[in-house]
């Protein structure tokens, strides 16, 4: 069948089904039908083959089929599974609310921002128009209070006259778009932050409400309601689980019982419990982001008052900054403030998802049924076999992991939501909670755990027997694709809200062993490059150190320590023949000097008289 034939003809099945179920009185969604078709195609005992093209008398059961189970008001199983797919189209991540609360606020503030933004005024009573809307503008996006309260707009106008006089409104006008937007959010978080240091001061802040202590009374009562009810759903699955031990004892009960609706009843209370924890674990990680906003916002007022004082003018290059700081933190506290509501009306919306549990199992009923039978907790059983681990002889040929080899144990994605797969494949869908001390299989690249270290031997003798069953007892109760997280086995049913998980099945285990290695200091050559020079200066001063060295001279010598121990050498012109030609040759002849010096033999007297006589010839004479 060609594929958009196919869409065609299950979106006429899904009308058809919704039309049935509203002649009954039954609103029905498109989304609840859509999957309830799925899941009734995927159950074997109804005789659909989905590699076969449906022909018409099998679209006709298949859409009876589908009303008969949507009208079935007093099935747990019907209750799960609208249950579930109430909370895949409610809930989205922290992240994700956040994205798109803000999208929204972004989307309604749109008009007004483009009538600002596309303005031309030049007239007097234009422009005064202008400056209104962008106060307006202003307390909209803040979400300060309401622009038609004439205290609150009077308040914000003189916060915006401060910063943004009327007469700069010229100068808005020539700016770009992206400009205009631009400086607009900066005014409006400016202006935030002005009027929250003023209510801060006792001098303003009028429509402000007092969101942190809002919010510290609001997220101890919502996480004490979700508490009380998931202690409540709790008590009733422990005591179900312990019903259901009982009747796998006594069949014969069993069949007076019909222990398939108990069954479902426990399928139900286990999914219940599911979302409330998801509700709890967000509602916790509120507590702790307010509880940091709250000291932060502290300090900001503060450093506001240290900085301003007394003073009657402040740089705006020191307290904008601080005002704009002011205004993220208050639009975080209000983005908190809307998810607490969020999750806070999620949790009241599913209760109504339990109205079975009280019309199929009185308590009178279940008080009978619990006689001589001890309900035991989940934490009591995972004690009960603490110290039951799995040995070194039951490895055989698997691998197991144990929270002493396992660095990431505790973040290891354990298949079924962590109950045990084998009590379930031989207990008839019994959901007993795994005890990861005794040790996580892994197997295929999943990871399992088990009660007890029996359950946990038998299952690894052969797994994919007690898989393959736990998937055809997933096509019988469509409910438990979700509950056990089977997704990977029916890609088509994948709800919204494990699509964020998918890449958990991509987590390793980090196991951990003593070991020691030995290698050399360094393995491979070093790359660093000693000549490189980063500063420019130094590069100039070789340049012309390198150019003075071509007007020098190089020297060399050795000395009596250095004789002989290293070669020396150096560069010099050797000498060469040179000739010069004139034009006469000439030459002279010097006399020969000669001096005599008479008397100095000495003579008659004492005394000794020298005579010195030049007897040097002229130089003409020679």
């Amino acid at each position: 069948m060609v594929p958009t034939q196919a869409e065609s003809v299950i979106k006429n099945i899904i009308r058809e089904i919704g039309q049935e179920c509203a002649a009954h009185g039954e609103v029905v969604s498109e989304t609840l039908i859509a999957f309830m078709v799925k899941a009734i195609v995927l159950d074997p005992s109804n005789g659909f083959h989905t590699d076969r093209t449906l022909i018409k008398s099998d679209v006709q059961k298949l859409v009876k089929l589908c009303v008969t189970r949507l009208l079935d008001n007093k099935n747990p199983s019907l209750d799960t599974i609208k249950m579930q797919v109430y909370f895949d189209m409610n809930y989205t991540s922290r992240e994700e609310f956040l994205q798109e609360h803000h999208r929204v606020l972004e989307s309604r503030l749109g008009p007004i921002s483009r009538e600002i933004t596309d303005n031309r005024s030049c007239a007097r009573e234009e422009l005064e128009s202008l400056y209104r809307k962008i106060v307006s503008y202003v307390l909209l996006r803040s979400g300060l209070g309401s622009p038609t309260d004439i205290k609150i707009v009077r308040e914000a106008t003189a916060a915006l006259q401060s910063v943004f006089p009327q007469a700069e409104l010229g100068t808005f006008l020539t700016l770009s778009k992206k400009d205009k937007e631009r400086q607009l959010k900066e005014l409006t978080m400016i202006v935030t932050g002005i009027r929250l240091f003023n209510r801060d001061c006792g001098k303003g802040g009028e429509g402000l409400d007092d969101l942190p202590a809002i919010l510290h009374e609001a997220i101890p009562a919502t996480t004490q309601h979700i508490d009380n009810q998931l202690q409540i759903a709790q008590d009733l699955a422990f005591r179900y689980t312990a019903i259901l031990e009982k009747l796998i004892q006594n069949p014969l009960m069993s069949q007076e019982l019909q222990s398939y609706m108990l069954k479902e009843a426990l399928f139900n209370i286990r999914q219940y419990e599911m979302f409330l924890q998801i509700i709890l674990s967000d509602v916790i990680t509120c507590a702790r982001e307010v509880e940091m906003m709250t000291q932060q916002l502290a300090a900001q007022l503060e450093q506001v008052k240290m900085t301003v004082k007394s003073k009657t003018a402040v740089p705006t290059s020191q307290v904008f900054p601080i005002f704009i700081a002011l205004s993220n933190l208050w639009t975080s506290f209000q983005d908190e403030t809307v998810l607490l509501s969020v999750l806070s009306n999620l949790t009241m919306h599913l209760e109504p998802f339990l109205g079975t549990h009280e019309q199929l199992f009185p308590e009178k009923v279940i008080q009978d049924l619990l006689e001589g039978v001890t309900v035991k907790s989940d934490v009591y059983r995972i004690k009960e076999h603490m110290e039951d681990k799995i040995q070194f002889p039951d490895f055989r040929k698997l691998e197991w992991l144990f929270p002493e080899t396992t660095a990431n144990f505790d973040k290891l994605l354990i298949q079924y939501r962590g109950f045990c797969g084998y009590t379930f494949a031989t207990k008839d869908g019994l959901l007993l909670p795994g005890n990861p001390a005794i040790g996580i299989l892994k197997y295929k690249e999943k990871y399992y755990t088990f009660n007890t270290r029996d359950a946990a031997c038998s299952f690894s003798e052969n797994p994919e027997r007690y898989i393959d069953f736990i998937k055809e007892q997933a096509k019988k109760n469509a409910e438990l694709i979700q509950l056990l997280e089977l997704h990977q086995q029916f890609e088509t049913l994948i709800p919204y809200s494990q699509v964020k998980d998918v890449d958990k099945h991509y987590i390793k285990p980090i196991t951990k062993c003593e070991s020691s290695t030995q290698t050399d200091t360094h393995i491979l050559p070093p790359t660093i490059v000693r000549s490189y020079e980063w500063n420019e200066w130094e590069l100039r001063r070789r340049a012309i150190q390198l150019a003075n060295l071509r007007q020098k001279v190089t020297h060399s010598m050795q000395t009596d320590l250095s004789h002989m121990r290293r070669d020396s050498c150096s560069q010099v012109y050797l000498s060469k023949d040179a000739s010069t030609q004139s034009k006469k040759e000439n030459s002279t002849c010097v006399p020969r000097p000669q001096i005599f010096i008479a008397g100095i033999r000495g003579g008659q007297s004492k005394t000794t008289h020298g005579v010195k006589v030049n007897l040097t010839r002229a130089i003409d004479e020679t």
